[in-house]
């Protein structure tokens, strides 16, 4: 029988720490064997008809364990999850800490929980944030009034991101550092591929830039964080103003799609367009405030 216990982490993270009885693992080696052995071609005999024995010196153990462990290791995870009672909000960090033949295997799930997130006087936040902004707005003594063109769009642009800056800042939301450094882990993958393309390789990359691939990784981290922050904060907002997206609101960002195949899609995905649509509701009533 699988035992298990359950960890609280910081920044809004808790453990599942599982031990899994070496009876188990060895049925599930079994389970995964079958199942490549059913693919494996040896000369001499069919596709998938090899005799056991001849399929042992064909499939390395560590395949097998590989194929059992990814195999089984999800069912256990949900049916601990449920069994707790644990929302996480994205896939959890496994790392298997034990693992020897004839041993009970131990292995930890870190799972990344939704923060709370207190946005009281957050009002107050967003008209400070837009007064200063608006000071940087004023006529500069010395120059000519008529040379001085402002940009409605830009002046909206430059007051929204200051509101969303001090929002960031003063609003304090704890991201599990799980959905942080996958993130970052998966940005640094992407901009490696892209410099291979290039011909460029990562020290190369931060050598031109004057930096290093530690301090990188900080300014990715920096920025995942406050990302993750801001779409909560938001989130946290849109509920506390109750801010919905009505039916006339898909209905009218339908009209715009100008093809079918663009319409096709927006109903494939229709709660993610949802989610932007109620983002940009939620940026409208920030600007107004």
């Amino acid at each position: 029988m699988v035992k298990h216990s359950v960890n609280k982490l910081p920044k809004n993270t808790v453990e599942l720490l599982v031990e899994i009885p070496w009876e188990i693992i060895l049925k599930q080696y079994d389970k995964a064997f079958d199942v490549l052995a059913k693919d494996l071609q040896v000369e001499g005999f069919r596709k998938g008809k090899a005799p056991k024995s001849v399929a042992q010196k064909h499939i390395p153990k560590d395949r097998v364990y590989d194929a059992a462990i990814r195999a089984y290791l999800p069912e256990v995870y949900e049916e601990l999850v449920k069994k707790e009672g644990i929302k996480p909000i994205a896939q959890p960090k496994i790392d298997l800490i034990e693992a020897k033949e004839n041993e009970t295997w131990k292995v930890s799930f870190k799972i990344p929980l939704a923060p709370a997130v207190k946005i009281k006087g957050y009002r107050e936040i967003v008209t400070k944030a837009k007064q200063e902004a608006k000071k940087t707005e004023i006529w500069v003594p010395g120059k000519d009034e008529k040379d001085v063109q402002p940009d409605p769009n830009k002046q909206k642009e430059a007051v929204l991101q200051a509101v969303l800056n001090a929002l960031v800042e003063k609003i304090d939301v704890e991201i599990s550092d799980v959905i942080v450094q996958e993130e970052v882990n998966a940005r640094l993958i992407k901009l490696v591929e892209d410099l291979q393309k290039l011909g460029i390789s990562l020290d190369q990359y931060v050598q031109s830039r004057n930096t290093t691939i530690e301090k990188l990784r900080e300014q990715l981290t920096k920025e995942t964080t406050e990302t993750y922050k801001l779409e909560f904060i938001l989130q946290a907002i849109g509920d506390e103003e109750k801010v919905a997206v009505e039916k006339e609101d898909i209905e009218k960002m339908m009209g715009a799609l100008q093809n079918e195949k663009e319409r096709q899609a927006f109903l494939r995905n229709g709660y993610y367009y949802a989610s932007l649509l109620r983002k940009q509701k939620i940026l409208e009533l920030l600007v107004n405030l």
